[in-house]
């Protein structure tokens, strides 16, 4: 994904959202809600939680877009989406006695899944939604950044507040990890097959 000019293509939609152009704004909303999503997915148990983080996160950004560089738009909003999911795992844990850090990320129920293809599908989803769990927070982040929505590592650093040196290596050890994780799970699973 080539991110080239995101500054200043938000720039203009941040400064025309600022004058009360609304398709500017739904325009900023298509562009970073995947990225939103993924930064709060890396924090919160489940996929809602993380939508309402992201929707939640999206009206305090118009609340407050004056505050905002409209050059760094994309940096400010997932630092507020970021924030927002801290404090939801936060209350969360609060509210259900449970320590997130213990917990990890819920794999959520998806049903059955049928048989043959598409429970093969299932599990294999299953199987990373676990795998991804174990990652550190910071980890998590990086690898749904840089993996599954496209973010080079200087958008990352700027984003997650690290140097773009230390985004690859939390990005390399969360790979690492993940092979790891995925080669016991399917080591446990051709035991059980035997």
């Amino acid at each position: 994904m080539d991110r080239s000019g995101q500054g200043s293509d938000d720039a203009a939609l941040v400064l025309r959202a600022r004058e009360g152009n609304a398709g500017a704004f739904e325009a900023l909303v298509r562009k970073h809600y995947r990225g939103a999503f993924a930064v709060a997915r890396s924090r919160v148990e489940n996929a809602m939680d993380a939508e309402d983080v992201v929707q939640e996160s999206f009206v305090r950004a118009l609340e407050r877009l004056d505050d905002c560089d409209p050059e760094r738009f994309a940096g400010w909003f997932l630092t507020m989406v970021r924030n927002r999911a801290h404090n939801a795992r936060i209350y969360e844990r609060r509210r259900h006695g449970v320590d997130p850090e213990e917990a990890g990320l819920a794999t959520g129920d998806e049903g059955d899944g049928g048989t043959g293809r598409r429970a093969r599908i299932s599990g294999l989803r299953d199987a990373l939604e676990e795998a991804v769990a174990t990652l550190p927070p910071v980890q998590r982040e990086i690898l749904l950044l840089h993996d599954l929505e496209g973010f080079k590592h200087a958008e990352i650093a700027e984003t997650v507040g690290v140097s773009v040196g230390m985004s690859r290596y939390h990005l390399m050890q969360a790979r690492r990890k993940m092979r790891d994780e995925l080669d016991r799970d399917a080591l446990e699973v051709q035991g059980h097959g035997s």
